[in-house]
């Protein structure tokens, strides 16, 4: 069986609030986006998959979750205040996994990245136009 497409994944935005960051494939600070917003605010599952990591275990990245999509995707949502979710649990895209927060970082925002064959791509590339 051929492994899905980024757009057979069915991507959502996993956060509501203002774009204050963009992918920059050179930048090692820029493998994703961050989007604004306040302490506690819903970080949602972009896609159904399962938790393949949770903890705060990776520098510069505070609290962190990872999703498995597929054999192709990962998502990886950073900073979160909380985390709803542990690993091995199944989530469904919009499903409610964290809080955002600034767990490693100086303010509140959600640090995300969709990962390909291991490698960082831009979400925005993925991702709906409008939120």
């Amino acid at each position: 069986m051929k492994p899905a497409s980024g757009s057979q994944v069915g991507w959502r935005w996993p956060a509501r609030g203002p774009l204050i960051s963009t992918f920059r494939p050179k930048d090692p600070l820029r493998k994703g986006v961050d989007i604004a917003g306040q302490k506690g605010d819903s970080v949602l599952a972009a896609a159904n998959g399962t938790v393949i990591y949770a903890g705060s275990a990776l520098r510069g990245y505070g609290k962190l979750l990872i999703v498995k999509h597929n054999e192709e995707y990962l998502s990886a949502y950073a900073h979160n205040h909380k985390l709803l979710v542990k690993e091995g649990s199944e989530v469904k895209a919009g499903q409610r996994i964290a809080e955002l927060g600034s767990s490693g970082t100086d303010r509140n925002k959600l640090h995300f990245e969709i990962r390909r064959n291991g490698q960082p791509v831009d979400p925005l590339a993925y991702l709906p136009r409008n939120p």
